[in-house]
């Protein structure tokens, strides 16, 4: 994979000295194999970044940005990608990803991980909406399945492990975003057997690390990572500020690429899920999930010098 990077702007990053020994490792993290990490329920390796489709694959009948949301899907599973995660609160997200997987041949989103969710209220058949959202993605079976923000979470994990045992779903789990809800996620984790959480969690947002990641360790389940970039008002606030120079090391080159890497290093964390309408940013996002991870020293040093800017 080419490096989405000039010269020019490298040296305007890291400066002339820094450049001239961070090339070679930004070189070799973009040639790099794409990272996985396994599911811990089961061991399955899926790639440590994922896309999701808020907003990003909400354009309804427009066939112009449905074919454009194609490319988008057709780029991440070229370079590697697998799960896409969408919901039926996304409008017509579903129905979006459905229309471009259909028109992308199997051999090319062999990698796929489909990941949905249950959202209705008390009363609703979560049994028919998993019917209708298998309808709307043109597929036979679901792999992960969540309830939606933890609505009515209790009877909706059912129907999930009912329709699991059915051969219709392959993993559970259950999701919340914004830092809601954590305390109450955390009673679920204790007490029903799920293989996924999904919340909020980048440099600024750190609420998880007091509780929920070192549980989801404990329990052996894994951790999907939404709104990486706070649906990009992370990404403004550090727009023209520069990148460290000891970034490069790690084969960083941009500030999505540094956020996702501090995302998907903690160990608790099996893919985060950053959304786009644009090729380019796929690309950018994808070239996270390759080259090294940083450790817990450059983790904490991540974290000093966003809160610094």
């Amino acid at each position: 994979m080419t490096i989405d990077i000039t010269r020019r702007q490298a040296t305007a990053l890291l400066g002339g000295a820094a450049l001239a020994s961070a090339l070679p490792s930004i070189a070799a993290a973009q040639s790099a194999p794409i990272l996985t990490r396994p599911i811990p329920s089961s061991g399955e390796q899926i790639p440590i970044i994922g896309m999701g489709t808020w907003v990003t694959f909400n354009v309804g009948s427009s066939e112009t940005l449905r074919a454009r949301r194609l490319e988008v899907l057709r780029s991440f599973f070229a370079l590697g990608g697998g799960m896409v995660d969408s919901s039926p609160m996304y409008g017509s997200a579903q129905d979006v990803m459905g229309w471009c997987l259909k028109r992308l041949p199997a051999a090319e989103r062999k990698g796929l991980v489909s990941a949905t969710k249950i959202w209705t209220p008390a009363g609703g058949s979560g049994p028919d909406q998993m019917r209708e959202t298998r309808a709307l993605w043109g597929l036979p079976e679901i792999d992960v399945m969540q309830v939606h923000n933890l609505v009515d979470w209790r009877e909706h994990l059912r129907a999930i492990r009912a329709a699991r045992d059915e051969g219709l779903v392959r993993y559970s789990g259950i999701t919340t975003s914004h830092g809601w809800r954590h305390e109450e996620m955390e009673r679920i984790m204790a007490a029903e057997k799920i293989d996924f959480i999904q919340l909020t969690y980048n440099p600024v947002d750190r609420m998880p690390e007091d509780r929920l990641l070192d549980m989801a360790r404990e329990k052996a389940i894994g951790v999907i990572v939404n709104r990486p970039f706070q649906r990009g008002a992370l990404i403004d606030r550090l727009a023209g500020k520069p990148l460290p120079g000891w970034a490069a090391g790690w084969g960083i080159t941009n500030w999505p690429q540094f956020i996702l890497k501090f995302i998907v290093s903690h160990p608790a964390v099996t893919c985060a899920i950053p959304a786009t309408s644009k090729v380019e940013h796929m690309q950018e996002n994808m070239a996270a999930a390759r080259g090294p991870l940083p450790d817990a020293k450059t983790r904490a040093k991540m974290i000093r010098y966003v809160e610094s800017l």
